[in-house]
């Protein structure tokens, strides 16, 4: 015992790894808590004791789980003092830790001031406002309340008043216009908050910390607001009302009083122009009558000026958007008329008829649990047609609502026409282009509706043809994932997705993928003018193999099945042992620019035929695609939230996918060292299931042996098909040495025939690069190259003209050890390597000298030799005397670091399945 503590000691206080650090007891709870103390550790303070809440509902609070966790020493006093005076007990357990410094990041209980005064250096506390401004418990509240321009908070020692220490530190940031509670913490009070309590450990421990009086003018304090003291003030300003709703919002709730009953209001914004068109509603205390818009609930200032609120909640709990007040829908319930009341017994009654077994019929007798079969469900809905002539109702509405109360509120919902699909808003950006007018949604697609990113943000996409802007795309944040997943969610727990019948699922996806062929051009407009894809490439791949994905995993759908197995665990074997295979549940799906739209439908595909959710993150420079196919997702008929489409960063938006504990499965098509961060942060945040479809430097071997006019011509193709950007693009060909220099001159020959230029124009063969910064690498590239000594044979220049254009490329000469053999260009650059004749399993050597594996070729006349090589080359995919001949059926995925999983065929329906096992005895 004693050698361990002298090594411990030694350790401790060994200048190397504890100079300038301190001995500290973190005080306080919750994720922030949680985060300041991990980070503190990470940065070589000694945390000795943990100070937070007894658990809750024998949940320990996440401070207490990290510390727990490592072996730090936690106490849970649910109380510091008792009528004013500190528990000798507590105090003495805090004093025994023997810490240097307090540090309080988020800490509810009143701590005793021979407890904050303890420590050699005292105690700190974090405070999100800038103090003196918003001394108080509700100081983010009351920072939007008040309208104020800059939030921020303060990192300041604690004394004996409330909230007046002196300050160490203090960080300011921007309100935005639409900012709430939420993300004003989430964008910038809880990542920024957490740095500046590390930082102000450290200024401690350096003996650099200040101690700035706070002075009093401009000091305020406003009291902790609740929802007794919420209700919102409706006879002022416009502006003013926004920003109490805004302070409001997600806690405690501002609301008003509407038709007598109280009802909160969340999602409050400025309305610019004119307000839409709507029905008016009488509101307590309003200057004018509200307005139930298509796109929420209007409400007026005394000002003239208007806000729109988008989420109203009641009394009961129930909370719906705030566009169907005056509809039934959306989880309210219906109250019915005297004569709704007389039908709803008439049915009753036909209830009654076909569940002759159950003595009474009350609102929670389910028809299914109650013995109905099948026959049972065609007979309810002629009868209850025959009774109410024109009723629309279908065998699915039955499946849908199995209790009786269900199934009158949907019968009375459709008599009201209430049920009607609420019709869908989009501002698009519409532009005249390719001989037609393309109408392009821009916004967030989130739970069936298009609306801006939470913070407001845009940016622009450009078209990479002339470098001039397409329209401006919401910019998604981590807010917005939380809502889409959450919706995504709900969609696959409780929604009509999760109950479908799959053969309904599949005529679903069969109705978007014949709305997406009767927008195929409009499609491939779009395609070209955002990814740069040639137009008729764009009609024939880009979307006509998206169309082909959709309709064969439709025919999936039902086609799902598991096995039944013999099992002889047991004497007299009376086992039957069979397997299921069930959807996920919420996926997540990152695709690439390169093909926009084919690579969200080998996604998405499998994806819905299985029965999942998704949330979807195109690429922030080619967004548009994937929104125009949300607005034909929903035309189709597919449930709200079961697709929802985030256009942004992937540095937030794909970071909080993967990490998100919602998601069970990410599907990912990109670069490998991307794929390795993402995997590395699904296994860390709740280890959901990934598949990821990564870089490569898939070799092409021509023999000498080989149809010289379609090597050329397949051989082109490998490299220069769609611009080069193109994941199984042949990223190095190996020529024989026989036909090397013949086939090097007529690849330069058929270059010089190929017409660069505008990829609208119908004989274009090569168009744009996607974007600015793909085509500066792909120079750097070829200057590589060129340093490097390969031999330049053609092209490595941008063409001079306005746009983002690459000559095609052709390199030899290229040695093994070159960086242009090794790494991937993703563009049109051919890179040739010479191999000697007959040297059949020296060449597959040198083309198996990779990290990566996704796809490879060879030509050749000879069958035993292509049978040979096909089982020698390290890819997923090996072409013969072809390349690029993708299909729907056939499964499509890397080896090695090109990434694992497949997209396609029935393998790629796997990947977004789970397998029960169930074993009954019997």
């Amino acid at each position: 015992m004693w050698t361990a503590s002298q090594v411990l000691r030694r350790f401790s206080t060994s200048p190397h790894h504890y100079q300038n650090k301190l001995k500290l007891a973190i005080i306080g709870q919750s994720l922030f808590g949680q985060e300041v103390y991990s980070n503190l550790r990470k940065q070589g303070h000694r945390v000795v004791g943990v100070f937070t809440v007894p658990d809750k509902d024998g949940k320990a609070d996440p401070l207490a789980v990290a510390a727990e966790k490592d072996g730090t020493p936690v106490f849970k006093f649910p109380r510091w003092r008792v009528k004013g005076k500190p528990i000798p007990e507590v105090v003495e357990a805090y004093k025994a830790v023997g810490a240097e410094l307090n540090v309080m990041p988020f800490c509810s209980q009143f701590i005793p001031m021979n407890i904050i005064n303890n420590p050699k250096h005292g105690s700190i506390i974090y405070h999100p406002s800038i103090l003196p401004l918003h001394r108080g418990a509700s100081a983010i509240n009351w920072t939007l309340i008040h309208g104020d321009k800059k939030a921020g908070f303060t990192v300041f020692w604690a004394d004996d008043g409330l909230d007046t220490g002196p300050i160490l530190l203090q960080r300011e940031c921007a309100v935005q216009p639409n900012d709430t509670v939420d993300t004003l913490y989430n964008r910038f009070l809880f990542p920024e908050g957490i740095n500046a309590m590390v930082e102000s450990v450290q200024l401690i421990a350096d003996g650099k910390a200040p101690q700035i009086p706070q002075a009093e003018e401009g000091a305020s304090y406003e009291g902790i607001q609740k929802k007794s003291n919420a209700k919102v003030d409706l006879a002022q300003p416009a502006e003013a009302i926004h920003n109490w709703i805004r302070g409001h919002d997600k806690v405690p709730g501002a609301w008003t009083v509407i038709d007598g009953q109280s009802v909160t209001l969340y999602g409050s914004s400025m309305l610019g122009g004119k307000a839409p068109d709507g029905q008016t509603l009488e509101i307590e205390g309003a200057s004018r009558p509200g307005l139930v818009t298509k796109k929420g609930l209007v409400l007026h200032g005394t000002d003239g000026k208007a806000l729109l609120v988008k989420s109203l909640q009641f009394e009961d709990g129930k909370m719906i958007p705030a566009s169907k007040y005056f509809s039934s829908g959306e989880g309210a319930s219906v109250e019915l008329t005297d004569n709704e009341k007389r039908v709803a017994e008439e049915i009753r009654n036909i209830w009654k008829g076909i569940l002759s077994n159950v003595p009474t019929i009350n609102d929670n007798t389910d028809f299914f649990k109650s013995g109905a079969a099948s026959m049972d469900v065609v007979r309810l809905v002629e009868e209850v047609k025959q009774k109410c002539a024109g009723m629309q109702l279908q065998n699915e509405d039955v499946y849908m609502y199995t209790t009786f109360q269900d199934f009158i509120q949907m019968f009375v919902r459709k008599l009201r026409g209430d049920d009607q699909k609420e019709e869908l808003v989009i501002d698009y950006a519409t532009k005249e282009v390719n001989s037609m007018t393309v109408k392009m949604p821009y916004q967030c697609f989130i739970n069936g509706k298009f609306e801006d990113a939470e913070s407001g943000k845009t940016y622009d996409t450009i078209n990479p043809t002339d470098g001039s802007v397409i329209c401006k795309v919401s910019y998604a944040s981590v807010g917005d994932v939380d809502r889409a997943v959450a919706a995504a969610k709900e969609a696959y727990e409780i929604g009509p997705w999760g109950k479908m019948n799959p053969r309904d699922r599949g005529s679903l996806l069969y109705k978007l993928a014949d709305l997406m062929e009767e927008h195929q051009e409009e499609l491939a407009t779009i395609e070209s003018i955002d990814s740069g894809a040639v137009y008729t490439l764009a009609l024939k791949t880009h979307v006509g193999m998206s169309i082909q994905t959709f309709r064969y995993f439709a025919g999936w759908c039902d086609k799902v099945q598991g096995k039944t197995i013999p099992i002889n665990q047991a004497r007299p074997n009376r086992n039957l042992t069979f397997t299921k295979k069930e959807p996920l549940g919420v996926c997540a799906i990152v695709i690439p620019w390169n093909y926009p739209l084919m690579m969200l439908a080998w996604k998405s595909a499998a994806c819905l035929a299985a029965g999942n959710t998704l949330v979807l993150k195109p690429a922030q420079v080619t967004p548009l695609t994937a929104l125009k196919f949300a607005e034909l997702s929903v035309n189709a008929g597919i449930p709200k939230g079961v697709i929802n489409i985030l256009p942004g960063s992937g540095g937030m938006v794909g970071q909080r996918l993967s990490d998100h504990p919602d998601i069970r499965k990410l599907g990912f098509t990109g670069s490998t060292p991307i794929g390795k961060q993402i995997m590395k942060s699904c296994a860390l945040s709740n280890l959901k299931k990934v598949s990821l479809e990564l870089g490569g430097k898939s070799p092409l071997i021509i023999f000498s042996d080989c149809d010289m006019d379609k090597a050329v011509r397949m051989g082109m193709s490998s490299v220069y098909f769609n611009k080069g950007e193109n994941c199984i693009a042949a990223g190095r060909l190996f020529v024989e040495e026989s036909i090397h220099d013949e086939f090097i001159s007529r690849v330069v020959e058929e270059i010089k025939k190929m017409k660069i230029g505008d990829p609208l124009d119908r004989s274009t063969d090569h168009g744009p690069q996607n974007h600015r910064a793909h085509l500066d690498k792909l120079l750097e590239y070829c200057d590589v190259g060129v340093k490097e000594g390969a031999t330049l044979v053609y092209g490595g220049r941008q063409v001079d003209r306005p746009g983002f254009f690459m000559e095609p490329t052709v390199f030899t000469d290229v040695e093994d050890h070159m960086f242009i053999a090794k790494e991937e260009s993703f563009g049109p650059v051919m890179v040739v390597s010479k191999f000697k004749d007959g040297d059949v399993d020296g060449v597959l050597q040198r083309a198996n000298d990779t990290e990566y594996g996704l796809a490879s070729g060879v030509f050749t006349r000879d069958i035993n030799k292509a049978m040979y090589v096909s089982e020698q080359l390290e890819a997923g995919t090996v072409f013969v005397n072809t390349y690029n001949k993708t299909d729907v059926a056939s499964p499509f995925g890397g080896f090695k670091q090109s990434g694992f999983g497949k997209d396609l065929g029935e393998d790629a329906l796997m990947e977004y399945l789970k397998t029960k096992a169930v074993t009954v005895e019997y």
